[in-house]
């Protein structure tokens, strides 16, 4: 979650200029996209009694790169379309720094699929916990964004369950397609 700015800048330091502002507004939508992306693969792969640990390592990192490279084709396209020039090379790093959070969604996938190559838990669990981590997360994102917004502890637990019951509609749905 250190993708928020800090509540209230130290004295006398100005706060995050409006650019970086937005930068990390997107930043935080892809975040929470790709873990929506990456919660669909995972319930997946944990569904396929054939799942293998290398299988699953490559469909969670060809996922996590292929909405990474997506994304920054999609911006480079936009880019092109609106402003009719190709980006220079502050735009590109802007479009680096806000898609980077889409590599990042593979982390928790990969790393219980390691545990679970390392003989700590079965295949099967690791991905499951995998899914409940990425489910967990939402419902903090959503309780942060609530919090940040200046909500209390009931509206924000809320933000929290609306987006932990978005994770979890994923979920049903994967589950319900994949039987």
């Amino acid at each position: 979650m250190s993708d928020l700015p800090a509540d209230r800048p130290a004295a006398g330091v100005s706060g995050p200029s409006p650019e970086m502002l937005e930068a990390l507004r997107e930043r935080l939508k892809e975040r929470i996209y790709a873990a929506i992306t990456m919660l669909a693969v995972v319930v997946g792969l944990a569904q396929n009694p054939h799942t293998r640990h290398a299988t699953a390592a490559l469909y969670v990192t060809c996922t996590a790169v292929g909405l990474w490279l997506a994304t920054l084709v999609a911006d480079a396209q936009a880019h092109r379309v609106v402003h009719q020039r190709l980006p220079d090379r502050r735009e590109v790093q802007h479009f680096l720094f806000v898609s980077s959070p889409l590599l990042g969604s593979a982390a928790g996938p990969l790393v219980m699929v390691g545990l679970s190559a390392a003989g700590v838990l079965g295949l099967e669990t690791a991905l499951w916990v995998a899914v409940g981590v990425d489910v967990a997360s939402l419902a903090a994102w959503g309780y942060t964004g609530g919090r940040r917004m200046g909500g209390g502890l009931l509206v924000s637990a809320l933000a929290g369950l609306v987006d932990a019951a978005i994770g979890l509609g994923v979920v049903t749905v994967k589950l319900v397609a994949g039987h």
